[in-house]
């Protein structure tokens, strides 16, 4: 039996967005997770070909964003046997996911506590305390 399949009739497969929590990634899901946010859509080639040498297998690359795929990171476009794929969680919100799952665990909650032990640890002086606050005063004007 041979199957044709015409450009026209391949739709999208629509995947679950963020109805699932949100889940830490491991490193290697991170990985693959930057290098698609980067490219927006790609193929499991296109991934691999941006991982800086020593690049792991095609078949590990493969597993992961279909591990992404399950935990509703990632969606997907057929094309016969192979699959475009592309992020359903931005960016921003893993990132904002991320912070505050971090903030929790190791300050208490505190942005407060996390800002002063990072001053602390990096012996910032005022000027670049106030530096910092007139970049986040600018950023919060901004979004507004």
């Amino acid at each position: 039996m041979v199957w044709i399949f015409n450009p026209a009739d391949i739709i999208e497969v629509p995947m679950k967005q963020s109805s699932k929590k949100l889940r830490e990634l491991t490193k290697a899901e991170d990985q693959v997770m930057q290098i698609l946010w980067q490219l927006k859509r790609a193929f499991v080639k296109d991934i691999l070909d941006k991982f800086p040498p020593p690049k792991p297998a095609y078949n590990t690359v493969s597993t992961i964003v279909r591990i992404l795929v399950k935990k509703g990171f990632i969606g997907y476009k057929p094309y016969g046997k192979t699959h475009e794929y592309y992020p359903l969680i931005a960016r921003e919100e893993y990132s904002n996911y991320y912070l505050n799952n971090f903030v929790n665990r190791y300050f208490k909650g505190s942005f407060q506590d996390l800002v002063s032990f990072f001053a602390k640890e990096n012996q910032l002086d005022i000027t670049e305390m106030e530096q910092m606050i007139k970049r986040v005063e600018h950023d919060l004007t901004k979004d507004d």
